[in-house]
C-alpha cells in the first residue's frame, strides 16, 4: 500500500508540473504575438497620462520668438520709398514705410526688431529656411509664391508703370513701340512675369536691385523699367532725366503683404492683429507721406 501511495503522488507531481509547462509556454507565445491585455493596457495607461501640449507650444512661432526677444525682418532695402538705406546722422539705416510697419508687429509682440537685407530673389528661400521670421519688401502674394508661402492682408496698392529716360518719352506710344527694346525688371518680381506675358519680343533683362535697374536706364544699356508708381515717382523726383510713360501695362492693383513661412498661422495672425489697426486708423497712409519725405531729403 505504501508503494502504491508514492507511486501515485509521483505521477500527480508530474502532472503538475507539465500543466505549468504548458501554461508557461502558452503566455510566452501570446507575449511574443503582441497579444497579451496587460500591454495594451500599458499603452493605454501611457497615453491617457501624457502631458497636453502647453500654450506656448500650441502658438508655435510665436512663442519661438517671444522667447527668443527678437523677430527677424527679411527685406531687400534697395525699393524707396518701401524700404531703403539713408545715412542717419552719420550711419547707414534701413528706412522706409516698410520698416516702419514690421517696427509696430514687433513692438506689438512685444520683442525687438532685426533686420536682415538681402537681394529679392532670395527672401522667399530665407523665409522657408528660417533665416527670417517674415518677409515685408513690396512683395505681392501672387499664385506662384502662395504655393509656398503664406501672406498676411493686403495693406497697401499701387499701379504698375513704366519707367523711361525723358527724351524717349515721345518714342513710346504703345506696349507695341515697347516689345522693340530691352525692357529692366527686377530679378523674381511680378514686374519680371508681366514684361514676359505683355513685352512678347522685347529683350527682358532682370536684375537683382532696382538701384541698378536705374543706373542701366540712365546709362542707355535698357530702354525702360516696369516698376511700381511709389517706386517709380520717387526716381523721377530725384531724376529729370527720367519720366514716367503714358503707357501703362494692363494689370490690377499690386497689393503688398506680408509672407509668413506656411504653417506659422499664429504668426499670420498676430501680424493681421497689427496691420488691421494700421489700415482702419490710417497709420498707414502717414507712414508713406513719411517715407516719401524721407526719401526726398
Amino acid at each position: 500500500m505504501k508503494m502504491k501511495k508514492l507511486v501515485l503522488l509521483l505521477a500527480a507531481a508530474m502532472m503538475l508540473s507539465v500543466l505549468s509547462a504548458c501554461g508557461e509556454k502558452n503566455r510566452e507565445s501570446d507575449s511574443k504575438q503582441g497579444a497579451a491585455p496587460s500591454a495594451a493596457a500599458t499603452v493605454a495607461a501611457t497615453a491617457t497620462v501624457a502631458p497636453s501640449a502647453s500654450p506656448e507650444a500650441a502658438k508655435g512661432k510665436v512663442a519661438e520668438i517671444k522667447k527668443a526677444g527678437v523677430v527677424v525682418m527679411g527685406t531687400s532695402a534697395d525699393y524707396a520709398p518701401y524700404e531703403f538705406h539713408k545715412n542717419i546722422e552719420g550711419k547707414d539705416t534701413i528706412v522706409g514705410f516698410d520698416v516702419e510697419i514690421a517696427k509696430m508687429i514687433a513692438a506689438d509682440l512685444g520683442v525687438k526688431l532685426e533686420i536682415k537685407d538681402m537681394g529679392f530673389d532670395g527672401l522667399l528661400a530665407a523665409l522657408n529656411s528660417d533665416k527670417v521670421d517674415f518677409v515685408i519688401s513690396g512683395m505681392t502674394p501672387n499664385e506662384e509664391r502662395l504655393k509656398s508661402v503664406d501672406f498676411s492682408q493686403i495693406y497697401y496698392n499701387a499701379e504698375q508703370v513704366i519707367l523711361i529716360r525723358t527724351g524717349d518719352k515721345d518714342k513710346f506710344k504703345s506696349m507695341d513701340d515697347l516689345k522693340k527694346v530691352n525692357i529692366g525688371v527686377q530679378t523674381a518680381s511680378i514686374q519680371e512675369d508681366l514684361a514676359k506675358e505683355q513685352l512678347a519680343g522685347a529683350k527682358i533683362k532682370p536684375i537683382g536691385k532696382i538701384t541698378d535697374l536705374v543706373l542701366e536706364l540712365k546709362t542707355k544699356k535698357i530702354d525702360a523699367i516696369v516698376m511700381e508708381s511709389p517706386v517709380a515717382n520717387g526716381y523721377v523726383k530725384k531724376n529729370p532725366d527720367l519720366a514716367i510713360s503714358s503707357v501703362k501695362p494692363e494689370a490690377e492693383e499690386a497689393g503688398s503683404a506680408i509672407a509668413v513661412k506656411k504653417g506659422n498661422d499664429a504668426l499670420t495672425a498676430e501680424i493681421n492683429k497689427t496691420l488691421d489697426r494700421l489700415i482702419k486708423d490710417k497709420t498707414i497712409d502717414k507712414l508713406v507721406d513719411e517715407a516719401f519725405l524721407l526719401q526726398e531729403q
